[in-house]
């Protein structure tokens, strides 16, 4: 058990610091472009890392140390509620409603293209 926390603390410093990093190179200025982009990315990444524990591809703990802890500190659902609430308090509803959609639509749907495409990878 406690080798299992520190594989996903470990993996969770990445991801973190992977976040940061995206969010200090890409632009958020008028739109959360970042935490959009991480969210559509690690959502792709995590529908690959489910399909090869799935098919034994990954052991346990490198599935937690890649998903749970990478993916899991790299995305980020906290930021895209705060900045959603931020852009509807400044008048920025028709923006916030579109971040919603494209949050709502595009990380399910790159989940399912990383499965399908992880499927016929490992078959």
């Amino acid at each position: 058990m406690l080798q299992q926390i520190g594989i996903v603390a470990l993996g969770g410093a990445l991801g973190a610091t992977l976040r940061y990093a995206a969010s200090e190179l890409i632009s958020t200025e008028s739109f959360p472009y970042a935490t959009l982009s991480v969210n559509i990315i690690g959502s792709f990444l995590l529908g690959i890392v489910a399909v090869a524990l799935a098919q034994n591809m990954l052991s346990t703990n490198i599935a937690l140390l890649l998903g749970t802890g990478v993916l899991g500190a790299f995305t980020t659902m906290s930021t895209f509620s705060v900045e959603t609430i931020e852009m509807f308090d400044q008048g920025q509803g028709s923006s916030a409603v579109l971040y919603i959609a494209l949050t709502m639509l595009l990380c399910p749907l790159m989940a399912l293209i990383g499965w399908k495409l992880a499927e016929s990878a490992f078959v």
